[in-house]
């Protein structure tokens, strides 16, 4: 019996190693100033691929020394400076137009519309629904399906 139990753990144990990256929660960051630049690699000698603006929400992948390799929500990947981005939450609109509605529900009033790749600030989360904030004002409820970021 005592073998059946400890096998019983083992296939447990192993079950949950399968599981535990999907279980943990992505790091995420945003960036941090007015535009900053994303490169080939992991310094300033490398290739610009992209100019990010401030806000920007980006999937941590891997590090190197003061560096990160990140991922934007369409899957492009390169490097940006680490202390040129920060823990502010954001999130990106990845639907072509999305309502901004006055509560988390399909019901609440539309207070404005927010078009794909906008930059928004996360203030909240409540169910399948972002609290988000615009630069210059817009605050309201987006469908968490309809962003990208945290």
């Amino acid at each position: 019996m005592s073998s059946l139990k400890y096998l019983f753990a083992l296939l447990v144990a192993l079950v949950s190693l399968g599981f535990a990256p999907a279980l943990q929660a992505r790091d995420m960051v945003s960036v941090a100033r007015p535009e900053i630049n994303m490169r080939t690699g992991a310094s300033t000698r490398h290739s610009v691929v992209w100019a990010l603006s401030k806000g920007y929400p980006l999937e941590v992948i891997a590090r190197k020394g003061k560096w990160l390799k990140v991922r934007d929500f369409e899957k492009d990947s390169g490097w940006v400076s680490r202390p040129l981005v920060n823990k502010t939450p954001h999130v990106i609109v990845k639907s072509s137009i999305s309502n901004v509605r006055s509560e988390p529900s399909t019901r609440g009033r539309i207070l404005g519309k927010a078009p794909y790749g906008e930059v928004l600030r996360t203030l909240e989360h409540r169910d399948d629904w972002v609290k988000v904030q615009r630069d210059g004002g817009l605050k309201g409820w987006i469908s968490r399906r309809l962003v990208w970021g945290w």
